[in-house]
């Protein structure tokens, strides 16, 4: 056994994997949909809420389980701790109000973009997308004006854990293609996508660095076909985002 092995904690996994198992398909779940959801039994799946609902994460009514309040605590606690997330507010909202278009923070975890901090001028995507809600990299302007700038084998993790799938007629599947997609991102400064995500949504991205130069995050902003062509929203928007993006990196103690 490595010492890896050793480390890892498997109870604390399955506790976060029944964690995970409310969403907002099953909000209530009873205990054999969350043991289906987890593929974990039904006395471990037992054992685990009881553990949750002692500490005060979940409670039970009947035979259906629901989250309690005191999970929002462990959300404010990353937001305590990092300060671009206090930052950003001014910054999304000033982008809100010069574009009249929803603007976003984006962060990377794993394959996935975050949706970090989020102000909302109008619903424009069918899913609803809130602080917390996670979207594919691979087919997103976040995700490319993340990964553009990441160390190359950061790159190939994030791929490698990828799951290409043909969301719209529009997305790009093919590895050596989002490689290219990432050299033009990292060439402009900034990543557009029109409809790979959705159909008739077209997003602008660009990178947020900290002190030291690093892409910590990334500032969005999206449309639609219906009020935008893609080159209306370069011309209208990218200047803002890019001034976004900028000034929350000086605000981060960036020096360019």
């Amino acid at each position: 056994m490595s010492d890896n092995e050793r480390d890892y904690i498997q109870s604390i996994e399955r506790g976060f994997a029944v964690l995970l198992a409310f969403d907002a398909s099953t909000p209530n779940p009873t205990l054999a949909e969350i043991a289906s959801a987890t593929e974990l039994s039904r006395p471990a799946v037992r054992r685990i809420l009881l553990t949750l609902q002692r500490l005060g994460y979940v409670t039970g009514v009947g035979t259906r389980w629901s989250l309690t309040p005191r999970v929002l605590s462990i959300g404010q606690h990353y937001t305590d701790t990092h300060s671009l997330l206090d930052a950003s507010t001014p910054r999304l909202l000033e982008l809100a109000k010069q574009t009249d278009e929803s603007a976003s923070l984006g962060v990377l975890d794993g394959p996935d973009v975050v949706y970090a901090a989020r102000v909302p001028v109008r619903r424009i995507m069918s899913i609803n997308v809130s602080v917390g809600t996670r979207v594919p990299a691979y087919a997103t302007s976040m995700g490319r004006a993340l990964l553009a700038w990441a160390p190359p084998e950061s790159i190939d993790d994030v791929l490698d854990a990828t799951n290409f799938t043909q969301l719209v007629p529009g997305t790009i599947t093919d590895r050596q293609a989002i490689l290219n997609e990432l050299a033009a991102v990292r060439e402009h400064g900034y990543a557009l996508i029109s409809e790979e995500l959705e159909q008739g949504l077209i997003s602008l991205a660009a990178p947020v660095r900290d002190a030291v130069g690093s892409v910590v995050g990334v500032v969005a902003c999206s449309t639609s076909t219906a009020r935008n062509t893609v080159d209306q929203f370069r011309v209208n928007a990218l200047p803002h985002v890019l001034a976004a993006a900028n000034g929350l990196s000086e605000d981060l103690g960036y020096r360019a």
